[in-house]
């Protein structure tokens, strides 16, 4: 097993933190303040930082503005104001050593719904670029690690996907509009319905989700051109390995709890040896396992 490590890592936090200028008071405003992952950020780049956070902000609020007029949210200007937030990050992630986000990633993003995949009292933050809470200690992840994730793993029409996490199933639903079929899998009963019925509801017809251990994969269906883990073992599970295909990626985030984990990108060879490439430092919840 080859690892290439990267030359720069930048902290993306997959759990919910609180940015430290809030709008509402400090440190014990209520969840009506922003927040975000931007703490978490390379440290002297706070400046460059916080410009490209207030343009966001009057992207959304312009968005926001607009839908209050006619008494209503508008979700289509604020999709796009975030669109315009992903492209800013892109290119400044970039310059610190991580790949850009394609046009064709943004595009899918752009197509889906997120305020459908959230809970309701959620939904006016829905295109923050920020993690929500969606119930079961469980969260919907930033949209800029969906865009990042999905982007490495290189998916493509004819691709059969396997995702490990369902979650809210938004992660799901991005990668149908990109992949020939989508299985996807869930631990947690409660959110794998809700993801199931929010995908049946809003017509992603090439997802099929079901309710199981993730760690296990999906052997029936396998192998998969490309396999994304949205929470973090301590390892990367066997199973998973042997069910990516000749040529496969998989896009796992690997470390434990309340520690650095790393994003990682596995390529299977046709000799069967994996090539593992170290991509962010991030952080995730953890994989749930069934513990029978």
């Amino acid at each position: 097993m080859t690892i290439t490590q990267a030359g720069s890592l930048i902290l993306h936090s997959d759990v919910p933190t609180h940015f430290s200028p809030q709008r509402n008071g400090g440190a014990n405003s209520s969840n009506d303040a922003f927040s975000g992952h931007y703490s978490c950020l390379i440290a002297d780049n706070e400046v460059m930082v916080m410009a490209r956070f207030s343009r966001s902000l009057l992207l959304i609020a312009s968005a926001l503005g607009l839908g209050n007029a006619c008494g209503q949210i508008n979700y289509e200007s604020q999709r796009q104001a975030m669109i315009e937030e992903l492209r800013d990050e892109s290119r400044l992630s970039e310059e610190y050593g991580a790949p850009p986000i394609s046009e064709r990633t943004l595009a899918a993003l752009g197509k889906v719904p997120r305020h459908e995949f959230v809970p309701n009292e959620q939904q006016r933050y829905a295109y923050e670029n920020r993690p929500l809470s969606i119930g079961a200690r469980q969260t919907i992840s930033q949209p800029y690690i969906v865009a990042l994730m999905t982007d490495l793993a290189e998916v493509t029409k004819n691709d059969t996907v396997l995702e490990i996490g369902t979650g809210s199933g938004y992660q799901a639903a991005v990668l149908s509009e990109l992949a020939g079929s989508v299985y996807t899998i869930e631990i947690i009963e409660m959110l794998g319905r809700r993801a199931a019925n929010t995908l049946e509801r809003l017509g992603y017809e090439n997802v099929t989700a079901r309710i199981g251990d993730g760690y296990a994969g999906w052997p029936d269906q396998a192998p998969f051109d490309a396999i994304l883990v949205t929470a973090a073992p301590e390892e990367v599970p066997q199973p998973l390995i042997e069910q990516l295909a000749v040529g496969g990626r998989m896009v796992i985030p690997v470390g434990a709890e309340n520690e650095v984990q790393i994003l990682r990108v596995l390529t299977k060879e046709e000799d069967g040896l994996v090539i593992v490439r170290n991509v962010s430092a991030v952080r995730f919840v953890p994989l749930t396992r069934d513990e029978n």
